[in-house]
């Protein structure tokens, strides 16, 4: 709980406090350990330093992420107020930039640009997703697993989840297979913060930047296409903004996800032959990691609208808020007991919520069934070819990605 004597405000008057940060080497391997201590220390809310030692408030409470996630009149999604930044405090060459800055996306802005940006997203990704997620799906999967199938081994997140989802979402967007396996890296590199993240994130829009002028003069059955065409009247700017979204949000999220449900499945044998049999749905399992390892752990990233009051402490006008998904999923005042099942429960903030909640949910979750439902068929024999506690992961600020998933097969 908060102590009486820790002063309340701002986090910028904590900076040189001994302040937690959300990066480095403790929070790169013990993120869930970070974020329970940060709740002993300060209750729901917590001050953070980020990358550069930029203040932030840490959002640990489920109802306090759902407050701030679902009143955008009071934590806006504008990063041109974020006052640290408006204020020269923020370096311009930040890892933080690629994550926080604003663009002329719909996860920028609220109200009517928002709407206007969202329907535009929200068709596009209904029309391309119509035209063949699930056989697309399947061909990558079956494609990925083609590479290893005769050797009895592989590594399933560097030779399965890392690239499934990324070759599925380029055929969307409708940029070529080879572009979309290049591109990996550089979503990597964005959303772990790296130094060369800005690079990373300005090869990422030249690349798109060049498939849109492609497809207005050569129109396809494409999320690029889609967005060109779409009567919200999107000028190059925004299309190319909207492709990053979701080139990055939706590989780096399902890559992610896909990882956490096979580490899941196969260190559980009950899990595994449930599904292998039929008596468990991949959905279930896709629900629990929901749960218990969200893909983005903390999300970027909401600004105070006005001076009010998060959590008891006094938050300002300006201020930057991240909301921890993780932390909120994990919150004792709505999941006393962390071990009882929660099947049926869809009430995660894995997707976030609001106005900004996830508008390609059921894209990443159909990828992912198909996913597992091809790689168990694929590969019988399917099991772990090391002890369930020799994996591990390696957190950056926003997320926790397993490291390796080796496994071994037939015979």
């Amino acid at each position: 709980m908060n102590d009486p004597e820790t002063p309340r405000g701002c986090p910028v008057a904590h900076h040189g406090a001994g302040l937690t940060r959300l990066y480095g080497p403790e929070a790169a391997t013990d993120p869930a350990g970070v974020y329970e201590r940060l709740r002993e220390e300060h209750g729901t809310v917590a001050p953070v330093l980020l990358e550069g030692e930029v203040p932030a408030w840490l959002v640990l409470g489920y109802r306090d992420a759902r407050r701030v996630l679902d009143n955008p009149r009071q934590f806006t999604r504008d990063a041109r107020v974020w006052r640290d930044r408006a204020e020269g405090r923020v370096d311009e060459n930040s890892p933080l930039i690629p994550m926080l800055g604003w663009r002329p996306d719909c996860v920028s802005q609220d109200g009517e640009p928002h709407r206007r940006l969202r329907a535009a997203v929200t068709d596009a990704l209904q029309a391309a997703a119509g035209r063949g997620i699930r056989r697309h799906a399947t061909h990558y999967a079956n494609k990925q697993i083609d590479a290893f199938a005769d050797t009895g081994r592989a590594d399933l997140v560097h030779d399965y989840a890392e690239y499934l989802p990324m070759l599925v979402i380029s055929r969307l967007l409708g940029l070529p297979e080879a572009e979309g396996r290049d591109l990996v890296e550089s979503c990597a590199q964005v959303l772990g913060g790296s130094e060369n993240a800005l690079v990373h994130d300005a090869r990422i829009q030249e690349i798109l930047g060049e498939l849109v002028v492609r497809k207005r003069s050569e129109p396809g059955s494409d999320l690029a296409t889609a967005l060109l065409e779409h009567h919200a009247g999107l000028d190059e700017d925004e299309v190319v903004s909207h492709l990053r979204l979701v080139l990055i949000t939706a590989h780096t999220t399902t890559s992610n996800l896909l990882a956490r449900v096979l580490q899941l499945v196969l260190t559980d044998t009950s899990r595994l032959s449930g599904l292998i049999s039929g008596r468990l749905n991949v959905s279930e399992v896709v629900e629990e990691v929901m749960w218990d390892s969200p893909p983005l752990a903390v999300l970027p990233g909401r600004f105070a609208a006005s001076d009010l009051e998060l959590g008891g402490h006094r938050v300002q006008e300006g201020d930057l808020l991240v909301l921890g998904l993780a932390a909120g999923n994990r919150d004792p005042e709505i999941r006393p007991d962390a071990g009882v099942s929660v099947q049926g429960n869809q009430a995660h903030l894995a997707f976030s919520s609001g106005p900004h909640e996830c508008p390609g949910q059921n894209i990443g979750q159909s990828l992912i069934e198909i996913a597992v439902d091809v790689l168990l068929h694929r590969l019988p024999g399917l099991r772990l070819a090391v002890e369930p506690e020799e994996l591990s992961s390696t957190a950056s600020t926003w997320e926790s990605r397993l490291d390796a998933l080796p496994v071994e097969f037939g015979g």
